[in-house]
């Protein structure tokens, strides 16, 4: 993939700064930022623009898996949609994440002004414009005000 544009460049670093802050002060798990590889159950490598893994996850990973694309699926991704990318193909990837272990999805679509809420055996659940968006259970106390996104 080429770099991204500086919008949504911004806009990525702003969500994984509100990830990273929660995450540094609840302390149950560990962020990663889009340029971050896993190797998925299924095999596919996939690089979430922002994720979240439950801390004894990464502890049971040896050293050297966690030096290449840990082969597991983050318990929360996020995608943000930049002009270039096509929702179709965002909303597959993040069924893909779904179907390969991923506790909580956000596909976070700016252009639009709308939200996917993905989550296991559970339909796609569609936010339009909406001010916050909640982690709990999965990230508990987080919340995110969506609207500094857009």
């Amino acid at each position: 993939m080429p770099p991204t544009g500086s919008e949504t460049g911004w806009r990525d670093s702003k969500l994984n700064l509100r990830l990273a802050v929660w995450a540094e002060t609840e302390g149950t798990g560990l962020t990663f930022g889009s340029s971050t590889g896993f190797t998925l159950p299924n095999g596919a490598i996939r690089s979430p623009d922002a994720s979240w893994i439950r801390r004894e996850r990464w502890t049971a990973l040896t050293k050297d898996q966690r030096k290449g694309f840990a082969p597991l699926c983050p318990d929360f991704v996020a995608e943000l949609r930049s002009p270039t990318d096509r929702l179709s193909d965002l909303q597959d990837k993040m069924q893909e994440y779904i179907d390969n272990g991923t506790r909580l999805g956000w596909l976070i679509d700016p252009i639009d002004k709308r939200v996917y809420v993905y989550r296991p055996s559970q339909s796609v659940e569609m936010l339009d414009d909406p001010a916050t968006l909640s982690g709990d259970p999965v990230l508990p106390g987080f919340v995110l005000a969506v609207r500094e996104l857009w």
